[in-house]
């Protein structure tokens, strides 16, 4: 079997998979559970001055028969005081020596408040720090979470601050609500983060019932937004994750979260860049015994490649994701019907003739007079539509044309042009 085990900046761990810090990792007895079920580490729901949290925390966004798709909190860290929690990460870490236990930290915007946790957390044990600079609600109105991950000065005076007395590796948690995460994870970087984590939730609000006139959730009868996450924010998360792993300022390891639900989506992130991936929604739904799956998926997907070790796939793909001005405008694909398996619902049509370029005629056999669905191949412009919304599998392949032309990106034909002293756009 191919090995499983991750070294993320320093930090070693039986295997990529972590819960996120979340409900999930709020007490020993939580996490404790999830190790014997076989997760790899865990990130504890982040420490701080104890605060109140409300009731009516949470609310799931379903979409086309699937429950969760989209997951919305209000809850804030830790309800719990420092000291049992710290209790609590030691008998979890005594108890689970080879698994990785990593502290998640939030204070207010004081040196002297850094200094003392980070000394009181690393005197148990942990393996690492992780700072909370990505939690949307409740914590940024207080000046913590968000707050601080929106401002890279911010960002990288406090990693300095951190990095002056912490003996663990230091992870920095990057916020998505911001225009350009590579310039947060580049402060981090040069405030001393040896990794990053990302993405934490997005701001939100996951509804408003129609009846009452009330957001979704409620607390009796006024609402707020709340960080937003699951499968939904995938793509989101994966091309956050990409840009800064193909960005030579940022430099340092990533830890990935964001709609992993499956050993799938891991592979994804690892592909694109992360060392490891941290799971909370998926764990939420469905329980802890998930990684179990991810574990056996993830391992023959390797072991059917012959991959010796997970590392060995970190990164792999990031050399072919780039910007839009270096893709090859001679290259073409245009969109082949299987008449065989074809059900003649018609979705590829009306999707081509409604909402992008009408290429797709219904024509009826001059004897039968049963209709056929024919891809006019020189007006196709390859947008994949039709293919997306068909509802059988396999019936559409997107197929390319060869020509003869050579590669040619719009960097290097606007460089071309103004070579030859034209302006032509």
């Amino acid at each position: 079997m191919a090995d499983l085990s991750i070294n993320l900046a320093g930090i070693q761990s039986p295997n990529p998979f972590w819960l996120a810090s979340a409900p999930p990792t709020n007490s020993g007895y939580q996490v404790q559970r999830a190790f014997e079920a076989g997760w790899g580490g865990a990130v504890w729901k982040t420490l701080g001055e104890p605060i109140i949290n409300v009731t009516s925390r949470f609310a799931g966004l379903n979409f086309g028969g699937q429950r969760v798709f989209g997951f919305n909190n209000i809850e804030l860290i830790t309800d719990k005081p420092l000291e049992v929690n710290l209790k609590e990460m030691d008998e979890t870490k005594k108890r689970f020596p080879k698994h990785t236990l990593i502290a998640s930290l939030m204070v207010e915007h004081k040196q002297e408040a850094w200094h003392e946790i980070v000394k009181k957390v690393e005197a148990i044990g942990v393996d690492g720090l992780e700072l909370n600079f990505g939690c949307p609600h409740g914590m940024a109105e207080r000046g913590m979470g968000s707050a601080v991950g929106q401002h890279p000065d911010l960002i990288r005076q406090q990693v300095e601050w951190v990095k002056e007395v912490a003996q663990t590796p230091v992870i920095v948690k990057l916020t998505p609500n911001i225009t350009d995460i590579r310039f947060t994870a580049r402060a981090a970087s040069q405030g001393g983060a040896d990794a990053i984590s990302m993405i934490n939730t997005i701001n939100s609000l996951m509804g408003v019932d129609l009846d009452r006139w009330l957001p979704v959730p409620h607390v009796d009868g006024k609402g707020a937004h709340g960080g937003y996450c699951g499968p939904a924010v995938k793509p989101i998360a994966l091309n956050m994750v990409a840009e800064c792993a193909r960005d030579a300022q940022v430099g340092v390891p990533i830890s990935g979260i964001g709609g992993i639900s499956n050993w799938r989506d891991a592979v994804e992130f690892l592909l694109m860049g992360a060392t490891g991936v941290q799971v909370c929604t998926a764990a939420m739904h469905h329980g802890f015994r998930i990684v179990e799956d991810m574990i056996d998926g993830l391992s023959n997907y390797l072991d059917q490649r012959g991959i010796a070790s997970v590392m060995d796939i970190v990164g792999k793909a990031v050399p072919t994701y780039s910007d839009w001005g270096h893709l090859n405008l001679n290259y073409k694909v245009v969109a082949r019907i299987n008449e065989e398996t074809c059900i003649n619902c018609n979705k590829c049509h009306i999707a081509c003739e409604d909402t992008s370029h009408q290429c797709i005629d219904i024509i009826a056999d001059e004897v039968t007079g049963k209709e056929r669905l024919i891809v006019r191949e020189d007006d196709c412009v390859g947008c994949n539509l039709c293919s997306i919304v068909c509802p059988v599998e396999g019936t559409i392949d997107m197929v390319e044309i060869p020509n003869d032309l050579p590669p040619l990106s719009w960097n290097q034909r606007q460089a071309a042009l103004a070579a030859n002293g034209s302006s032509e756009a």
